[in-house]
């Protein structure tokens, strides 16, 4: 085990499950042909919302032959423990056993002990037919729900295992169980921003010596009967009755609000001595990471200031100059105020060099997937680096003043470092800085 100090964490394998695939080939090309993947809702009745589109992961059924190839026993495992995870969950152990995969490491180039699991997840929440029966059977003669009931016509008709599909610690277990990591473990809830910190938590216990390999990932869904009804109470949702394939539209003048999504994505991370040790395939470095929150005193997110304070720390780590970045991944939510308080922010940070850099946002093929959207956007970086060309901003055409980016096109140069932050609506932000391996000796 090297010195801690000179201990560097590279990206060895990657997995995503979201609304254009299940594998980084379906991802990039989707990517890189400016394909939307906004449809008709499928997931649940939308009658009486005034969303009928969002950004479905339509290719995840929860059938075992999503989660990748996949040996015995692992198959017959995952398989008896689907009826104990909720879709969240799922998509999350799909993402890993694909980045595990996909990384090529065997159980005799790695001790368990030193492998380990930081999952970040969205909050939560049951499904309304968890409960429908229950309720049912609590009904009065006049179809009132009778409180004194619950206890003994209620209750018994819930699944005893009801509550364990909804924890957000529960990623991280299944994940760490199924591939016996017996390493550092941890789960994150921070929403949008959950991802990002997820990077740099295991990052650091890597650095810290106290871990080889880790996995760090995400998963969310804002495309969930009572999380969709949350996001239309208090957050911008584009609607209307025009083409929803143009309206994720981040930086965009006439962006009108966020698309709804889901996904998953999971990086192998691992020390650079121990992935050559096995000559493993390197796809790149993680060289700054940074979590910052900022909020006012009633407890609403400054979500410039905490994008500010992150992207700076995180560039301060790498040892970058702002001109340096290649490209930049923006949260790019396409909500009026947040698209302005994050260009800003880039600004201030980046200077000039804000309004030249190259800028992509991934939610303008899918939307926003909740905390499955800072690793998924990783990811897409990435393969952009490896393949040498940016994917477009979808759907920016007119360039708002107020938020004065360089959109980037298809076919741009996507270099060879870059920058990706998150920032959830109660100021917490995270960012994340990449360097490639396509041009280390």
């Amino acid at each position: 085990m090297s010195d801690s100090s000179q201990r560097r964490v590279v990206i060895t394998g990657m997995g995503v499950v979201c609304p254009l695939g299940l594998s980084l080939d379906d991802l990039w090309a989707g990517l890189a042909a400016g394909k939307s993947a906004v449809v008709p809702l499928e997931s649940f009745p939308v009658g009486g919302l005034p969303l009928k589109h969002a950004a479905e992961a339509r290719g995840f059924t929860g059938e075992i032959e999503n989660f990748g190839p996949l040996d015995g026993e692992r198959k017959k495992a995952i398989r008896k423990g689907l009826k104990v995870m909720c879709r969240e969950s799922q998509m999350a152990v799909a993402a890993a056993q694909r980045a595990l995969h996909d990384c090529g490491i065997t159980p005799e180039q790695h001790q368990p002990e030193r492998f380990g699991c930081v999952f970040g997840s969205d909050y939560m929440l049951t499904l309304p037919e968890d409960f429908t029966a229950s309720v049912a059977a609590c009904r009065d003669a006049d179809g009132r729900f009778a409180f004194d009931r619950w206890a003994i016509d209620g209750m018994p008709l819930l699944n005893p295992l009801w509550l364990l599909k909804y924890l957000p610690n529960m990623p991280a277990s299944h994940i760490a169980i199924y591939n016996d990591l017996r390493g550092p473990s941890n789960s994150l809830t921070l929403r949008e921003a959950s991802g990002h910190l997820a990077i740099g938590e295991a990052t650091v216990t890597i650095q810290r010596g106290a871990a080889d390999v880790m996995l760090a990932g995400s998963t969310g869904t804002r495309v969930h009967p009572m999380k969709t009804v949350h996001a239309l109470q208090s957050e911008q949702v584009a609607l209307g009755d025009d083409d929803p394939t143009r309206w994720s539209r981040p930086f965009d003048k006439s962006r009108k609000g966020m698309v709804l999504g889901e996904g998953s994505a999971v990086l192998v991370l691992e020390e650079l001595e121990h992935a050559r040790s096995r000559g493993a395939r390197i796809y790149g470095e993680i060289v700054g990471h940074a979590a910052r929150h900022a909020s006012d005193a009633a407890g609403v997110g400054v979500k410039r200031r905490a994008l500010t304070l992150a992207m700076q720390r995180a560039l301060a780590m790498a040892g970058l100059e702002p001109g340096r970045l290649s490209h930049i991944h923006a949260h790019g939510v396409s909500t009026v105020a947040g698209d302005r308080e994050e260009a800003a922010a880039m600004h201030a940070v980046l200077g000039a060099a804000a309004a030249a850099i190259p800028t992509v946002a991934a939610k303008s093929h899918f939307g926003n997937l909740g905390g499955g959207s800072g690793v998924v956007e990783c990811v897409a970086s990435v393969l952009a680096m490896q393949k040498g060309q940016l994917f477009p901003l979808l759907n920016h055409e007119t360039p708002d003043p107020e938020c004065q980016i360089r959109a980037a096109r298809a076919g741009d140069p996507a270099g060879d470092v870059f920058m990706s932050s998150s920032v959830t609506p109660q100021g917490q932000a995270g960012s994340v800085v990449i360097r490639s391996w396509n041009l280390q000796a």
